[in-house]
């Protein structure tokens, strides 16, 4: 497959992650406040996080190895599964794709006159006051390791 098409399936798989993923995070986790009952809650993100992973996959899987991460694509090359000379190339291809979503979430989200991207981010995630759970940064540090 040729490296335009690649980057493109790249470039268009990250873009679905971060739109689908990170757009059920920020308009429908807790979509009209916690009471809603049509809010999806951590389970429906988690769900399509997952669900806009394998449709990547299978849409994009035959074309560019369906990485869509940058840390995806250098524990491939770690692995020895993946050239080194093609991670700068990825790398750009998949933060350029996040970025647009991301413009585009950004957009999406601020027609709700509630939204505040000073308070409500986009999806951002952390310790602290970062985590839903207020945990510190130890505790992110273990858990990003272990898993």
């Amino acid at each position: 497959m040729s490296m335009g098409k690649r980057l493109s399936a790249e470039f268009l798989g990250t873009f679905w992650l971060v739109l689908g993923g990170c757009g059920s995070a920020v308009l429908a986790a807790k979509f009209g406040g916690d009471s809603n009952p049509l809010g999806i809650g951590f389970l429906g993100v988690a769900l399509a996080f997952g669900l806009t992973v394998v449709t990547g996959a299978y849409a994009f899987g035959h074309i560019s190895g369906a990485h869509f991460n940058p840390a995806v694509s250098v524990g491939l090359w770690a692995g020895g599964r993946f050239q080194s000379r093609d991670i700068p190339l990825y790398v750009v291809a998949q933060v350029l794709g996040a970025i647009v979503a991301a413009f585009l979430l950004y957009y999406i989200a601020s027609g709700n006159p509630d939204f505040d991207l000073a308070t409500k981010g986009l999806a951002a995630n952390g310790f602290g006051d970062g985590s839903p759970g207020h945990y510190d940064i130890w505790s992110a540090l273990i858990i990003e390791v272990v898993l």
